[in-house]
């Protein structure tokens, strides 16, 4: 995968026109191009109120006390960066996909490009990050356009290797963001432990102040299989196998099993307040994020 071939131009072209929807509102550093809710010092006005002893002269409103006499300071609101996280999974059960489409880190690393193109495009602040069996291969802080082809190199060169176990990736707190923000997880959600090892991260994700998005990546293979005869079932990351008989009543099995995996899982992020987004790799890019993740109010 190369970095040219995660985000073209045409696509780039409207990103540049999309910018992230967050509740979360944040201090930071530096001056960023997104308004909290409190009163500072950016360009935009927002109210007056009465001058006080002590208040900013600068801001003092001569015009209005030419005017009315009213000894007035004008209020703006404050734009302040967004921290965002992105996490990308790259155990070996990423690496499949359906015959002639594209693998699930491929399509992941697309969806995560296109949210930290926004980012880093709205001047907030991106950090991205690998995982499988723990939170490795991090870049630092970015800022600014200047930092989107670095970032875009960082996800091209992603690869699927390995196990993979949510749980114990994102279980040392030293590893989780310092300050509150937006967390995107880009995974299968295969874990050994099911939805348990996924709600106990999304948990340790908001107990560290983050909005928690999980996009689901799955094969289309995986939610409707088209499957038949004797199969020799392989685990792409731990090497076992199970020899089946692959029946239309056993995939009907399969396929409602995986709806109530999913239903448990939707409902525990909707319980949480946690944006849960299913991404099959057969839907194009920008149904994701201009339908889905729009819909939703990931994305304005």
């Amino acid at each position: 995968m190369k970095a040219e071939e995660l985000l073209g131009a045409d696509w780039t072209a409207r990103l540049d026109r999309l910018s992230l929807s967050t509740g979360r509102r944040v201090r930071g550093t530096r001056q960023g191009r997104r308004r909290s809710r409190e009163m500072g010092a950016s360009l935009e006005f927002a109210d007056y109120r009465e001058y006080s002893p002590g208040d900013d002269v600068r801001r003092f409103d001569w015009s209005v006390y030419g005017r009315t006499g009213r000894q007035v300071v004008r209020q703006f609101l404050d734009e302040q960066e967004l921290q965002v996280t992105l996490y990308l999974d790259c155990s070996e059960s990423m690496a499949f996909a359906d015959e002639g489409g594209p693998d699930k880190l491929s399509h992941a690393a697309r969806l995560a490009a296109s949210i930290g193109y926004m980012t880093l495009a709205a001047y907030d602040r991106l950090g991205v990050y690998r995982f499988g069996e723990r939170i490795e291969g991090g870049l630092p802080l970015l800022r600014g356009r200047p930092a989107i082809h670095r970032m875009l190199s960082f996800l091209a060169e992603s690869r699927a290797m390995g196990r993979g176990n949510i749980a114990s990736a994102f279980a040392d707190r030293s590893e989780l963001p310092k300050l509150a923000g937006m967390s995107w997880i880009f995974s299968d959600c295969w874990t050994e432990r099911g939805e348990e090892e996924l709600e106990e991260t999304m948990a340790r994700l908001q107990a560290a102040r983050q909005e928690v998005v999980l996009v689901q990546v799955l094969t289309r293979g995986e939610i409707q299989p088209k499957l038949s005869g004797d199969l020799k079932l392989i685990d792409a990351e731990l090497g076992t196998y199970k020899e089946a008989a692959l029946t239309g009543r056993l995939v009907e099995a399969y396929e409602r099993e995986f709806a109530a995996y999913r239903s448990r899982l939707a409902e525990f992020c909707a319980r949480r307040g946690i944006s849960y987004v299913l991404a099959p790799t057969d839907v194009p890019l920008g149904e994701t994020v201009l339908q889905t993740m729009r819909g939703i109010g990931l994305i304005r």
